[in-house]
């Protein structure tokens, strides 16, 4: 066996690595030196087994505003993860269908579509509950440049060369999508830096810098929306996607706040988070160093229009999920039932489950994909409502076949 395979087992062995899924992180949101940290997932919780969740089949009949529910929008997104998705038996003809049917399908064409196609299945919650937490996320831009400056001071790192990874899968198939992360240090692979080690100016880290930023918090939430473009000062747009991240477990800072009483539930958005960070400067450190986890990123082609998801695919916007990959496999048709951002107005339509996250972990539970800038911004960070969901399976599979 490779003797750093066999250093990586002993640390999961001894519990002295911590076991995030592999993902974006999420997008809401203890030094390793001296104490390994507690094998977890990116959630922050220890792992423990996923209670199943129920799937009912349903027929789409039930499905509320069905008849207007599959928007342009969600027949693209169907079509970009056709791409990975077709080369699945049971997708291939579903592919194949899709692109004669086109691109500029009719309303009532996409819906016959999917009715012959798939299967409805509703999700409820292993306590038999029907409803969960829709929260939003969105693909940043900020000013930066390549080089720093006295304006641009705050780093963005891609992947370090001395981060150690392995999947955990090709060993113990139980594990599959765990990997551990660490580096070594002489003889031993210690768990890598966290984030208060890798923000320490006298610990530079052994990782390129891809660009420069002015605002250490709009790079925190680049961090938690897991991609962004950077705007250099010719105007071209520096795209970056999600690479790797160092190991630890996400911590949310949003919960870290309302913990401490300085913020209730209801305003414990993102919109509330930079709010109280901007009133609190002196703080700012001290509350970003809660979630140790640190993500790095990696330059994605100008030619790519939208974020790459978990899928491998561009996400596209108002019709791109991320989910918990435990509950719904990647590429899952899912038909949302929930409200827009702060009010009671409803948003009912079919998604698609292309990406995951750190936070999003439960059986209803679901990260809205608003699209880039300001606006996608302002609609992602005060999402946080109530919603069902529904599968879709191809014709024929069930829900503990597709997964």
């Amino acid at each position: 066996m490779n003797k750093y395979l066999t250093l990586f087992l002993l640390l999961f062995v001894t519990g002295c690595a911590s076991l995030p899924q592999d993902n974006q992180l999420s997008k809401e949101e203890a030094k390793p030196s001296q104490a390994c940290p507690t094998p977890s997932n990116t959630s922050g919780q220890a792992i423990t087994t996923l209670q199943s969740p129920k799937f009912i089949e349903d027929s789409f009949s039930n499905l509320p505003n069905w008849q207007h529910g599959v928007s342009l929008d969600s027949w693209q997104a169907l079509l970009r993860q056709c791409v990975p998705l077709e080369k699945d038996a049971h997708w291939l003809p579903i592919c194949q269908r899709a692109r004669a049917l086109g691109k500029d399908t009719t309303e009532e064409t996409r819906k016959i579509f999917f009715e012959q196609h798939f299967d409805v299945w509703r999700i409820e919650n292993p306590d038999g509950t029907k409803t969960g937490l829709i929260t939003g996320y969105y693909e940043p831009v900020m000013k930066g440049s390549l080089v720093r400056t006295k304006y641009y001071t705050y780093p963005i790192y891609g992947e370090p060369k001395d981060l150690l990874t392995i999947d955990l899968g090709s060993v113990v198939p139980e594990l599959k999508g765990k990997r551990l992360r660490g580096r070594l240090q002489g003889q031993k692979v210690v768990p890598y830096l966290s984030r208060t080690d890798i923000e320490l100016e006298d610990q530079p880290l052994n990782a390129p810098v891809l660009a420069y930023v002015h605002d250490p918090i709009d790079l925190f939430f680049m961090q938690i929306q897991g991609s962004g473009q950077i705007v250099l000062a010719n105007g071209q747009h520096l795209h970056l996607g999600y690479a790797d991240q160092n190991g630890y477990p996400y911590r949310s800072i949003g919960r870290y706040l309302i913990d401490q009483g300085e913020l209730t539930l209801s305003n414990a958005s993102v919109n509330g988070i930079k709010k109280w960070l901007h009133n609190h400067p002196h703080q700012l450190h001290h509350l970003l160093n809660q979630n140790p986890s640190y993500v790095f990123f990696r330059i994605l082609p100008d030619s790519l229009k939208d974020p790459l998801g978990a899928l491998g695919v561009p996400l596209t916007p108002k019709a791109s999920l991320a989910i918990d990959t435990r509950v719904i496999a990647l590429g899952t048709p899912i038909f949302l039932d929930t409200t827009l951002p702060n009010t009671s107005r409803p948003l009912r339509q079919l998604m698609f489950g292309q990406d995951m996250g750190g936070a999003i972990r439960g059986a209803i539970r679901a990260d809205f994909y608003w699209g880039t800038g300001n606006e996608a911004g302002k609609e992602a960070g005060s999402m946080r409502q109530s919603g069902r969901m529904w599968v879709f399976y191809p014709k024929g599979l069930t829900p503990s076949q597709s997964h």
